[in-house]
This record gives C-alpha cells, structure tokens and sequence, in this order.
C-alpha cells in the first residue's frame, strides 16, 4: 500500500469506534506518514561551516619538517636548534624529544625532517659540512638518545660522487628536503639535485628517479605509488606547482594536479583525500631558497580532474603538513603549527 493509500484510510471514519478513538488512530497514521517522509532530527547531520583554523604552538625554531609519532604526537624539526620537538596535538604542549642535531647554518637546513621506523626516529640533516665550515655529516641520523645520534647514511658522500646533469649546481652536497618511510627504508627528496634518493638503514643510497628542474619537496606514499610534491623552479609560477606520482620503477611521473604556488608537502587526508601545502607567492627576485612572501600560503585539496580546490588561506611560509583523524596541521617556518578543522567540508 502506498503513502496516498494510508493516508486516506486514516481518514475514513471508523465503523463501531467512537469519535475520540478515531481521532486517535488518525493522528498515529498521520504521525508515521510523517515519520516516513521527513528523516529525524537525530539522524540528520549538523551543518558544516567550513574549515577553521586554531593556532596550537608558538616559539618554534626554524620549524620545516614534521611527522606524526607512533604515540600519535606531532614531532616537528627545529633546524635553528638543532632539535626534535614533540607536541601535543590537542593541548599544544611541547616537549624536547631530542637535541643536539647539527643545527642550520644559512638561515635554512640543519635537521630538516623526521621520521619513525619501528618506534625509533630519525632525523634527515641537509646544508652543513665542509661547504659551510662544519665537520657534520649530511644524511641521515638514527636517534639514540635524547642527546645521542648515529649517522646511517651519509647522502652528502653519495651526492658528491653521483652529480647530476642539466642544470645549475651550486650545492653538490644537495639541498634535501622530506623524509618518507619506504618498505623498511626511506625516501628523501633533494630540491637542489632534482631527485629522489632511496636509502637503507643500513646505508645504501641509490637514486630512485631523478628529473629535470622542477624542485622536488613533499611525500606520500599509498601502496606501492609515491606521490611527490613540486615547487617547480624560481619563480615557482602556479602551472609549475605540481603533485606528480609514480612507482619504483617508473621511468618518469605522472600529473596528479596542478595550479598552485611553490607546492612544499603533500598527505592524504579525511576520506583518502589528497591534500597538498602551498607556500605561497615567490618574492621577485630573490635568490633561490627564498622562502614565500608572509601569509600567502594555502592548503589545497587534489581534485579528480587535475586541479586544486582551496582550502585555507593566508597561511604565513607554511612548511609541513600531517593530518590527525579529521584534522590538519600546518608546521610554518615562523614558528608556528596550526590545527585546521573543517578541511573536508563542502564550501
């Protein structure tokens, strides 16, 4: 019987009931007619208002890489303190979790990302050595000890017997940049050299793949595809802010998206999203390395036809991003970490 059909039953008069007791049984019918029209207030859902973001920690020290520990705690690099922050995702506490890393010596490097294997982190450290007056090793640091390390892979060295051709080289030791964890071992991009490394615990450093110069940053793996954030080179124009991806042994990559400013991370997010870390726009003139002008940052979502949807605006030099559960963190170069909600709301 269909709606129409019940509801016109109701409202027949009924044969040997009285008068109070068919107005009951009317109003029943008439309440599960509407019952079946209207969904109920429990299960429909409350409206989304759009992301919004919340300043969680302050007083960073050359804040650049992140990650999210196997306690489910935010650990972000301090390249101007030599250091390995933790920080608590919902309060914003911050503890030391280790120091004593060679700390940046031009203003960017130092520890610049960082990462777990088997509950033990490591730190991946870029732009020191002998080219800048230090004895310290560019590579790869297993930590010990909250002031104890041992390098695992010497990168720089493997840099310096392995250049690359086809453009500039001002650096021959490299300017790595992310850390990713990789079938036991790790990924790291280096945004001078234009490459991606693979490098065992026990110190074997290969070239994955390498490219032209297009400024590789950010990673993500899911299953066997690497996907892989692109600044694209000086002045890093939208079109060349790309997020590529490809397999072991792929030959080349792929477009996943383009469109926007000097791209420096990449995360899947809320939904198996994929989310990506725009700095923002490119001083004019500036040398190379120069970080985005202050608050033209943005968090974009990857859309199936290529393009990019912006998320949130204005973020100032962002450098790193980690999603927990439903919520996004942005690691800035100022010393900052923001928490942003609402990423994966409809606007």
């Amino acid at each position: 019987m269909n709606k129409q059909n019940i509801f016109a039953l109701a409202l027949k008069p009924a044969m040997g009931v009285t008068k109070s007791v068919g107005i009951g049984i009317v109003l029943l019918l008439a309440a599960a007619l509407v019952a079946i029209i209207m969904p109920s207030a429990a299960s429909a859902q409350s409206p989304c208002e759009g992301p919004t973001a919340t300043l969680l920690v302050t007083g960073l020290e050359g804040a650049t890489g992140s990650t999210v520990g196997p306690d489910g705690a935010l650990y972000v690099t301090e390249g101007a303190a030599g250091r390995i922050s933790r920080v608590d995702p919902q309060t914003g506490e911050k503890t030391t979790f280790a120091s004593g890393l060679p700390p940046s010596i031009i203003g960017i490097g130092g520890a610049i990302d960082v990462a777990f294997i088997d509950n033990i982190a490591y730190a991946l450290v870029t732009l020191v050595g002998s080219q800048f007056g230090t004895s310290d090793v560019v590579g790869i640091y297993r930590v010990d000890g909250p002031d104890s390390f041992t390098v695992v892979a010497d990168i720089g060295a493997f840099n310096l017997s392995h250049q690359p051709s086809g453009f500039d080289i001002a650096v021959p030791t490299g300017l790595q940049y992310a850390l990713q964890t990789y079938r036991g071992g790790f990924l790291v991009t280096d945004g001078h050299l234009n490459r991606v490394l693979r490098v065992t615990l026990d110190g074997e450093v290969t070239v994955l793949i390498a490219f032209g110069n297009i400024v590789p940053t950010g990673l993500a793996v899911r299953g066997n595809t690497v996907y892989m954030a692109e600044a694209g080179p000086v002045p890093h124009l939208p079109q060349n802010g790309k997020v590529v991806s490809f397999e072991p042994k792929s030959p080349t990559a792929a477009v996943v998206a383009s469109g926007a400013r000097l791209l420096v991370d990449v995360e899947f997010g809320p939904g198996n999203g994929l989310y990506a870390l725009s700095q923002g726009i490119f001083p004019v003139g500036s040398p190379p390395a120069t970080p985005a002008l202050h608050n033209t940052g943005s968090l974009v979502k990857v859309n199936g036809d290529g393009t990019f949807t912006f998320v949130m605006d204005s973020l100032d030099q962002p450098t790193s991003l980690e999603f927990i559960g439903n919520s996004a963190y942005v690691v800035t170069l100022t010393g900052e970490i923001w928490k942003i909600d609402g990423v994966s709301c409809k606007l």
